[in-house]
Order: C-alpha cells, then structure tokens, then sequence
C-alpha cells in the first residue's frame, strides 16, 4: 500500500510587525492584558500584499526545500479564510499562475484555523490513491482585510502569513500515520464572519454594521476549544497505540498560549515537546500550524523522521489532529 510524506516545510510572515504597543494607540487595550489573556506579543500585517502572494511566497520555499520543480507538482490545495476574491478565481488558482504552474487541478478549503489538517488528509488519500504524485498544500492568510481594527476583543488576536508543504509517496519509513478530521455545524454562529455571502451580500447595511469582519464569542468558543482539542489528541493517540513520551513535537494551532498550554499539560507533555509561535504571529488561521513547523524546522529543532502531532481548532467549527513521521531532508 503506498503511504504519503510530507517531504519538506515552508513559510512566509510579511515584513511589517504590529507590537501589542502600537495596538495600545489604536484601541483601549494594554500589552499587559493581550499579553496575559493571549501570549500574543506581535503579529505581521501584511500591507502592499495580498493572500496568494504570501502563499505564493511559501509555497515556492516548499517546491525548492521537496527538491522538485514546478514541473513535478500535480495538484495544488489551498487552504484559507481569506481568499483574494470572494467567489473566483480561487487563491489556488492565483498561487499557480504566479508559480507558473498551469494544467494541474487547484482549489480552495475552507476550514478556517483547522484547515491545514484538512489538507493534509486530502492530499494523503490522493497520493495514497494513486490519483496524484506531488501535491502542494498551502494555508495562507491576510486576516488584517478581515479584521475589525476598532473592535478590541478581536483585533489583538490575528495575524497574517503561510504555510506550505508537499505531500509525495514516501519512499522510506517517514510518512503520514493518520489523520482525523471533523465538524459541528451547530456552533458556527460563535465564530463567524456574518456578511458578503449569500445570507447577507454585501450592502450599506452590511458595511454599516462590521459584518464583513470576525465576529467572535471568546469565552465560548475558548472553552469549546480546550475539551475538543483535548479529546481528539488522545483518540488519535490511543487508536495509534502512541504514547505521549514518544512524541518529537506536538505543534497546535497557534491560537492562544492558554489553551495551548491547557492541552499540552492534559497530555504530560514537556515544554520541549511543544513549539509555540503565538507569541510571535499571533492566530494566522489555516496558516499557524505550518508556519510554527517551519520556525521549528529553521530553527534546527524539526529533523527527518521526527514524529510529530498536530491539533487544530476553528470556525464552523472544525477541529482535526494528524500524527506524522517528517519526510524532509
């Protein structure tokens, strides 16, 4: 049975970083309180770019560091909440124009902070499947065009950047063990961007009424968050007879260091064992957890054949987990 590698890691953050004193004079907050309720202590804008150029800029890293060329790509997946254009072109599709790929199928995923995983599962059961060879999954964000810069709950929180990776036949003994993703509709209005779609299309009324930005209950969507990611790490840890000690690195979602810290210590995991990058670009969505692979991987602490889980949770709400031997060189 062919199994599926994540055969390289890349990322990319805009040049322009938002301190938590800059949003002092912007809104009434403090680093002091973003600090304690987040971890959060900076987060890159970006400002003359748009989504598919971060990811552009990601994912041409990735094709560079799998040792391929844009020739051997076949598929290109793109995960985000904050696409260049609301209906079409796909963020995909503009990610391979700029790559100067044409002729491969490309798409969009929407599965908000969880969509990386999401792709990481479809790309498995297409190389797996014999569909597709090389597949190049991408999560990327410019959350500041999405972002609500008066409303303080929300705009200390989010961040912009990508993530990208491919996916290959693996050819040796690291490769991805399993994925689990799932859903609850019943919950989405916790978590929400209201306006421009076909419920509520863009108008007067919309724009008078911010619901083209986030919308978010925090104390809710905070506690849903812990017990799920909580629950479905030790499922995917149980039904895989792998024990938390045996993990090399367990990269959540960069949401917040409170709940990071929550799950982390519901495993028995050491600080070691957890790479945390929240503190640096805040919640990037569909692009934290493989922009803290990458920081991990350039920092030298991601090495080949490295088991690795991944946690995520979002809006809809969605959440997913992933156990991974790193195929990266």
């Amino acid at each position: 049975m062919k199994k599926a590698s994540m055969i390289s890691i890349a990322a990319y953050a805009p040049e322009h970083i938002l301190t938590n004193h800059d949003l002092e004079k912007m809104v009434e907050t403090s680093d002091d309180w973003i600090t304690k309720r987040t971890g959060i202590k900076t987060r890159h804008i970006a400002k003359d770019e748009v989504t598919s150029d971060l990811g552009y800029k990601a994912a041409k890293l990735a094709i560079k560091r799998a040792n391929l060329s844009i020739d051997d790509i076949d598929c290109i997946i793109c995960a985000t909440i904050s696409p260049d254009y609301l209906c079409m072109p796909s963020t995909a599709c503009r990610i391979a124009d700029l790559l100067g790929i044409d002729d491969v199928m490309a798409f969009d995923i929407s599965a908000a902070c969880s969509g990386f995983i999401y792709l990481i599962e479809i790309a498995k059961s297409m190389v797996e499947s014999g569909l597709k060879k090389n597949i190049l999954i991408i999560g990327a964000e410019k959350l500041s065009s999405i972002v609500n810069w008066n409303d303080r709950t929300t705009c200390v929180l989010f961040g912009d950047g990508a993530g990208a990776a491919v996916i290959s036949e693996s050819k040796d003994e690291n490769y991805i063990i399993d994925t689990h993703t799932s859903s609850d509709g019943s919950k989405g209005d916790l978590l929400i961007t209201p306006g421009c779609g076909s419920k509520n299309p863009a108008s007067n009324f919309v724009i008078e009424n911010n619901l083209q930005f986030i919308h978010m209950k925090g104390n809710e969507v905070f506690k849903t968050a812990i017990n799920t990611l909580t629950n479905d790490v030790l499922k995917i840890l149980e039904k895989n007879k792998i024990s938390s000690e045996k993990i090399s690195l367990f990269v959540p979602h960069q949401a917040n260091l409170r709940i990071i810290n929550a799950v982390k210590d519901r495993l028995n995991l050491s600080d070691n064992q957890c790479v945390v990058t929240v503190d640096k670009f805040g919640n990037t969505s569909s692009a934290s957890i493989p922009m803290a692979l990458n920081y991990a991987y350039e920092n030298n602490n991601l090495k080949n054949g490295d088991l690795l889980l991944l946690d995520a949770f979002g809006g809809g709400f969605t959440w997913g987990s992933a156990l991974i031997k790193f195929g990266g060189k």
